[in-house]
């Protein structure tokens, strides 16, 4: 790196005295100051994470990062962090939660970008002293190269050693670079001077003069090409750097013929102008962006003073507006920075405004919060009432009384979204339960059910009239054949269906008990009979369903105290004090657990039959 980095270009200045060197002096520049925030290198597509990582690597590197790079990954964490505490504190506002009392969370991802930043810091300072020490040694390295010139043109020696010399302390002179910015001029004249008088007093011979010449324009027409070369790059920050370095690598070539001179350092100076000119260009576009960035961001702001808060008068009419606020926070945050001077006041502006309509809409939000409540507690009232009442018989009195509450429903105010669907399907399912029941009851089949009930009546007439002298295999046959008929007949009068019903299995239990029937099968058409009644059902495959899936769970429950205590009858021991006692109880019970589960299965099979039956 050269001691002089500067934009604009270094004035060639060949004293017609001197015919043996080329003074170049140093003119002092300042870089193009960039203020724009669009000038640090784009990060907004990474995530905390990333970042963090990228930071991380940074600080380990040996090398000291660029500063343009941390400030760029810096800035875009703080810019998720904005993000992300703005939109904390807009859920925490539309929670309906004051402005005033809302605190960001702690972020511990903060407290880790911030050590790799102190790292990197603290890197770039240690680099900094140590640059700073080096260019010391280096000054002190160049006063040495000019005093060792001045002592050669004191020197009487022969010719080629001194000139031998010279070249080596140019070649060390050439090889030293940094040296503090304050002294870089002074001591480039200084040397300079002693070049100039060295050749001056070794006068030396034009062979050497003119293979030097040849030499220096070589190098410095490759330096023009060069220089003009970059006028392509596409990146203009990049090519501008480099020109410094172009500059300095100029600056320590020696000097070219005399007659070359000029149009030499014309071309070089008009290579350098046009990059220079692409860097400008490169700035006041970024400039224009941002005052595109900036209309977009006026814009924004003016839609949000435009709402008429009178017009939002409702839920939906809050919650619509809100959708569009917040579609506009998002798309500010798409948009790019704006000029630095107005940077803050334009999204102290914006901030402002969301402030505004956020708590604007709690206060409308908190204000209708205790009507809700009270609206709410008078339907759950009302939905008690009508609950209670689903299940009268009194058709006509209950019906007058629900259309009352219904009536009375309807005068309530809304309640809040999370109850609202709940307590309405709560209310409407007890009104429309009552309301099928006496439809059922109100239907044209009233007189169809008197009669199924005088038929059933006969048929238990029947089943107790049965002979006893019958054989038993008859006697079985014959109830089976009643209740097949008993179980064709259809509904009976709600209030006799419990009753008859019973009857029923009383006149079909006493047979079954006078003919010793086993039980289990008892039991199984006890099912049947059940299962048939379950077929005149509005939805019998559903009912069936939920019959077949507590038998199943109930069959698996068995099964399991089964096995527990098969395996638990491995460990009791015939020779212990009570032991056949305890065997011939836990024997007893898998058999009955056998038996139990065996009857699960024939119930299983009968619903299944049933079940294919109806497809």
């Amino acid at each position: 790196m050269n001691e002089n980095l500067n934009p604009e270009l270094p004035v060639e200045n060949i004293s017609d005295d001197v015919t043996n060197t080329e003074t170049i002096e140093e003119t002092t520049t300042t870089q193009p100051e960039i203020t724009t925030e669009a000038s640090v290198p784009k990060n907004q597509a990474l995530t905390k994470e990333e970042i963090i990582e990228k930071l991380k690597n940074l600080s380990a590197q040996t090398e000291v990062p660029h500063r343009t790079e941390v400030e760029a990954l810096k800035q875009a964490y703080y810019k998720l962090r904005s993000a992300d505490i703005e939109a904390a504190k807009a859920a925490y506002l539309e929670a309906g939660n004051d402005a005033e009392s809302f605190t960001p969370e702690n972020d511990p991802s903060e407290d880790v970008v911030k050590t790799f930043l102190a790292e990197i810091k603290e890197k770039r300072a240690g680099q900094v002293a140590n640059e700073e020490r080096q260019k010391e040694e280096n000054y002190n390295k160049k006063l040495q190269i000019i005093e060792g010139i001045k002592n050669l043109t004191e020197s009487s020696e022969d010719f080629n050693k001194l000139y031998k010399e010279f070249k080596d302390l140019q070649q060390q002179w050439n090889e030293i670079s940094l040296v503090p910015q304050a002294k870089v001029k002074e001591l480039w004249k200084s040397y300079q001077i002693y070049s100039e008088k060295f050749y001056d007093l070794i006068k030396i011979n034009n062979e050497f003069r003119d293979y030097d010449f040849k030499k220096n324009l070589e190098l410095k027409k490759t330096l023009c090409e060069s220089v003009e070369k970059l006028a392509e790059d596409a990146d203009a920050v990049s090519a501008f750097h480099q020109l410094q370095n172009f500059h300095d690598q100029w600056r320590e070539i020696g000097p070219v013929a005399k007659e070359l001179r000029e149009e030499l350092w014309t071309r070089f100076k008009d290579a350098s102008t046009a990059i220079n000119k692409l860097y400008q260009s490169h700035f006041e576009g970024l400039k224009g962006k941002e005052e595109e960035n900036l209309i977009q961001k006026t814009a924004i702001c003016d839609a949000l003073k435009a709402i008429d808060y009178s017009t939002l008068v409702s839920f939906k009419e809050w919650d619509e507006k809100s959708k569009e606020v917040i579609e506009l926070q998002a798309k500010w945050k798409t948009i790019g920075f704006v000029p630095k001077k107005v940077n803050t006041q334009i999204f102290e502006e914006f901030r402002a405004l969301c402030d505004t309509f956020f708590e604007k809409k709690s206060v409308f939000f908190k204000g209708i919060k205790e009507d809700m409540d009270s609206n709410l507690e008078k339907k759950r009232a009302l939905c008690e009432r009508a609950k209670a009442l689903k299940d009268s018989v009194e058709w006509k009195k209950t019906a007058e009384e629900l259309i009352s509450i219904q009536k009375e429903w309807k005068t309530i105010g809304t309640v809040s979204r999370k109850y609202s669907d709940a307590i309405w399907k709560e209310f409407v399912s007890a009104c429309d339960y009552f309301f099928e029941q006496k439809k059922k009851n109100d239907s044209s089949s009233k007189g169809e059910e008197v009669e199924n009930l005088a038929t059933k009546k006969e048929i238990i007439e029947k089943i107790n009239n049965i002979e006893h002298s019958l054989e038993a295999s008859e006697a079985i046959a014959k109830v089976r054949e009643l209740s097949e008929e008993w179980h064709k007949i259809g509904f009976v009068p709600f209030k006799e269906k419990d009753k008859v019903y019973k009857e029923f299995h009383q006149a079909v239990d006493a047979h079954y008990d006078r003919l010793k029937m086993d039980k289990a099968e008892r039991r199984m058409e006890a099912f049947k009979s059940n299962m048939k009644d379950i077929s005149k059902h509005d939805n019998p495959r559903k009912v069936l369903y939920k019959e077949r899936d507590y038998l199943s769970h109930q069959y698996n429950k068995l099964k399991s105290d089964l096995q527990t205590y098969e395996n638990n009858i491995s460990f009791l021991s015939i020779s212990s004090k009570g032991a056949n006692s305890l065997l011939k109880d836990v024997n007893h019970r898998i058999e009955n657990l056998k038996n139990e589960m065996d009857l699960i299965a024939k119930k299983v099979e009968a619903l299944d039959e049933k079940l294919k039956e109806m497809e």
